[in-house]
């Protein structure tokens, strides 16, 4: 399984970004699909994920701003970024559970003014 994510960049504060992430195989096999970030000194965190059912999980520091998608056609998620603040700033990366975990290659996200 492949996982190709795409669409990180820079933002400034306040701004948007939308992430996407494309799977080698079809999205509605996965138990879960979702997006994580890592900042510089920090442990990799759960930002949002999307169930087999559309259940949606937002960490409360992105609650109201971003939006975790899926489109079964493409074999893609997406991850729209709203209201963006510095501290949003990391390497994303697109994960995949199916028995086993599977992660995308990391896009970097960066809010600055």
């Amino acid at each position: 399984v492949q996982l190709q994510a795409s669409g990180g960049g820079l933002a400034q504060p306040g701004g948007s970004l939308s992430l996407s992430c494309a799977a080698s195989r079809r999205i509605f096999t996965f138990k879960v699909m979702g997006w994580y970030r890592q900042a510089p000194g920090n442990q990799r965190q759960l930002v949002a994920r999307i169930d087999a059912g559309r259940s949606t999980y937002y960490a409360d520091s992105v609650k109201g701003r971003f939006t975790i998608s899926r489109d079964g056609a493409k074999n893609t998620i997406y991850l729209q970024m709203n209201s963006l603040k510095p501290e949003d700033t990391a390497v994303y990366y697109c994960h995949a559970f199916l028995g086993v975990d599977y992660w995308g290659q990391g896009t970097l996200v960066t809010v600055s003014s």
